[in-house]
């Protein structure tokens, strides 16, 4: 018979490896929080209070959790084909053309992507990197011609898709007022999507979208009835979505504004589980679903101005 001590040695060794046969390889995910346009508080380095940006503590905390290494940056001159090679997935949360040095005062004013490591960018999603756009990431990059501070362009006016909005797969129009609204869940199968309840309607900051990739994987459907606002005045659209660009897996979500958004139990259900899928942890059934998920989702609200003042008024 073995000494009592040695088959605890044994059954110690047997547990420990156990565990390391659970728990899922390391991965490295950029988060890229370049703001040429408005910076959001969730991602700003210092807030008013001396904290950073509510976004970062939620991610350090999924990170140790899921075994995630997540890497901050707001500097965009470092994207080259070797600088992005080191990471398994990018996480972007940005505004404007990051292109730009100051485009708006309201940035970060931070050094810009080059054209180059815009294109390296693309390059590496397509070539199997995982990417995960969070709220204004479809605020970023847009098409040509377009100007958010004039109402008229809820309307396609027809110009050409950004590369990066063809990559992402929609692109943001406007948003009113902060409101409470209903989410539908168009895929409860997905990872992540389960832990969004039926009803589900928090008082958010919501994007009212455009250009919508044909083939994307809706995942939650923004419902429009009772929605104030003329930007949402239109059917129900995809506010989460997933889709294939080229071997990269790419996933969207409009939530991320609010930092009760940030530290409530549903948000970061659905982005761990995202995160998950986009770094190959999991696979997924990702069939276009657009055409019965929000049939009506091209059909844009239509700004109607306002009536001229009478006249002597």
């Amino acid at each position: 018979m073995l000494p009592r001590f040695l088959c605890l040695i044994l059954a110690a060794l047997a547990l420990s490896a156990s565990a390391a046969d659970t728990t899922p390889a390391r991965k490295r995910v950029l988060v890229f929080s370049k703001s040429s346009g408005f910076e959001h508080e969730a991602i700003k380095s210092v807030l008013k209070d001396g904290r950073p940006g509510y976004a970062f503590p939620v991610l350090d905390e999924l990170g140790r959790k899921n075994n995630i290494e997540f890497i901050f940056s707001k500097d965009g001159w470092r994207f080259t084909p070797e600088y992005l090679a080191q990471f398994d997935a990018f996480l972007f949360y940005t505004t404007g053309d990051l292109t730009v040095p100051k485009s708006d005062p309201r940035g970060d004013g931070l050094p810009p992507m080059t054209p180059a490591g815009k294109a390296a960018l693309l390059a590496a999603v397509a070539g199997g990197k995982g990417f995960l756009g969070v709220h204004s990431a479809t605020d970023t990059f847009h098409s040509a011609g377009r100007n958010d501070h004039v109402p008229e362009r809820f309307l396609d006016d027809g110009a050409a898709a950004d590369d990066f909005v063809k990559m992402l797969g929609g692109e943001f129009i406007r948003h009113g007022k902060q409101q409470v609204s209903k989410l539908t869940v168009a895929d409860p199968k997905f990872p992540g999507m389960a832990a969004v309840p039926a009803g589900y309607a928090p008082l958010e900051e919501w994007y009212s979208l455009k250009n919508f990739a044909p083939d994307l994987h809706v995942l939650l459907v923004q419902e429009t009835a009772g929605m104030t606002g003329d930007e949402y005045q239109r059917p129900p659209y995809p506010s989460t979505w997933v889709r294939m660009h080229g071997k990269g897996r790419v996933f969207y979500t409009n939530l991320g504004h609010r930092e009760d958004i940030w530290t409530g139990p549903v948000f970061q259900a659905v982005l761990t589980g995202a995160l998950n899928w986009a770094l190959g942890r999991v696979d997924a059934d990702v069939t276009p679903n657009l055409a019965t998920a929000a049939p009506g989702a091209n059909r844009l609200p239509v700004y109607v101005p306002p009536a001229p003042a009478p006249a002597g008024k």
